[in-house]
């Protein structure tokens, strides 16, 4: 049987979802805490990378197992068992072909950021003083998704096979002294969203135009784009399968 398992977790203590030899890794502790208590080695896939100090409020993986176990009970033990910063929230048995990577149709990033210094704020919000322009940033945010190719915007040296990507959502929502920016896509490159982020703040400061977003986007160079945002603002927020 193959199981889904959805939870969350604040990555501040660990160097991304994905497995390190000489770092925590979400993936790692999950692997552990589940091979414990259902006491088979388990080993699960998960429905993408979040890099180091990223966090995840929804986040799917799948383990396979022979064995059917409580689901309720267990979902109560691991949370006794996981460290504070991971919760487990329900185990979903499913077909032996599903696929937490691959059949997520759709992902949801938000990035926060605070305007005024917040002593409450600083370890999940990027605290950026200077004032920002909202209305243009959304601009520029609007012209991402008349480009399917986001080069300028991926890390450096990464092994994927394209960088095509289909933005479907992508906007600046403005509270006080509180911005998310929110964008949705069927894929993500590495380092993709702080990236962008960057970008539009660039816009939002003044540095650059508008309309030069597309110069970036179309020179495929990462040396004309922004420089990432700090990762702590970062968090994945909805996963979306055909089949949940």
């Amino acid at each position: 049987m193959r199981y889904f398992i959805e939870f969350a977790y604040n990555g501040k203590n660990y160097c991304g979802w994905q497995y390190q030899p000489h770092s925590p890794s979400v993936q790692e502790t999950l692997n552990k805490a589940l091979s414990m208590l259902l006491r088979h080695k388990i080993d699960v896939v998960g429905a993408g990378r979040t890099d180091t100090g990223v966090h995840a409020r929804q986040m799917y993986a799948h383990f396979d197992l022979e064995d059917t176990f409580d689901a309720d009970k267990l979902v109560l033990k691991l949370n006794s068992f996981l460290p504070k910063d991971i919760v487990v929230y329900r185990f979903i048995p499913l077909h032996v072909d599903a696929h937490a990577r691959f059949d997520a149709t759709s992902r949801t990033y938000e990035y926060h950021l605070h305007t005024f210094k917040d002593a409450f704020e600083n370890e999940g919000s990027y605290y950026h003083f200077q004032p920002l322009n909202v209305a243009k940033m959304n601009e520029a945010a609007q012209l991402l998704m008349g480009y399917t190719d986001f080069k300028c915007f991926s890390k450096t040296n990464t092994d994927v096979r394209t960088f095509d990507c289909k933005i479907t959502h992508a906007k600046w929502e403005q509270h006080g002294t509180r911005m998310v920016f929110t964008i949705t896509a069927d894929r993500f490159l590495r380092n993709m969203v702080r990236a962008i982020v960057g970008t539009l703040v660039n816009v939002g400061l003044g540095k650059i135009t508008v309309d030069y977003v597309r110069t970036i986007i179309e020179s495929r160079d990462r040396g004309y784009a922004g420089a990432s945002v700090p990762a702590h603002g970062l968090y994945l927020t909805k996963v979306i399968y055909p089949y949940l």
